[in-house]
């Protein structure tokens, strides 16, 4: 049964991690960091996967990046994205992925959201420190062009995830899938 119990996390990680990739994809192409909905793909995997399987399953997609499949934003993949200047955000997300899913294993909704805004803090400044080293910009113009953009939206990507992901956990419970 333990076997079988597995077999489901692997398949429903390997799911996961392509949720990931086609939700990078969507995206409006602004420089230096395109806005995208891979945020949203991170937080949903986080909700819907125990803490190691989701940052096994967001560790596989960084993985694909790295070694070239197109999984990242625009198609693009390869290692001089993941060791770029905003590399440090894609790495971010197995924090984020974290956090997520270990909020979202209580059930109340402030437990996860404070867990989501945590992750979501702690990829900023991972991703932000990455990219003022890769770049060479100050903490005001990394801030500027990299984070205060995207609060609201990735704000807005949490409250999604969180409502369609407790309706998708309780549909995975009763399916005995989580």
């Amino acid at each position: 049964m333990q076997s079988r119990f597995e077999t489901k996390k692997m398949v429903l990680a390997a799911l996961f991690t392509a949720v990931m990739a086609v939700t990078s994809q969507i995206q409006i192409p602004v420089e230096p960091v395109p806005f995208n909905l891979a945020v949203l793909g991170v937080f949903l995997t986080g909700m819907l996967l125990p803490p190691a399987w989701a940052v096994i399953s967001v560790a596989l997609y960084i993985l694909l990046g790295g070694i070239g499949v197109p999984v990242f934003a625009g198609f693009t993949g390869g290692p001089a994205i993941l060791f770029g200047a905003t590399g440090g955000y894609i790495a971010g997300y197995l924090f984020l992925a974290l956090a997520t899913s270990l909020g979202a294993r209580s059930r109340k909704i402030w437990v996860t959201a404070l867990a989501m805004t945590l992750g979501l803090a702690i990829t900023y400044a991972f991703g932000t420190a990455w990219y003022m080293i890769f770049s060479g910009v100050n903490l005001d113009t990394a801030l500027h062009f990299c984070v205060l953009p995207f609060v609201p939206f990735d704000i807005g990507k949490g409250v999604l995830a969180c409502a369609a992901g407790r309706a998708v956990q309780d549909r995975l419970a009763k399916a005995r899938l989580l």
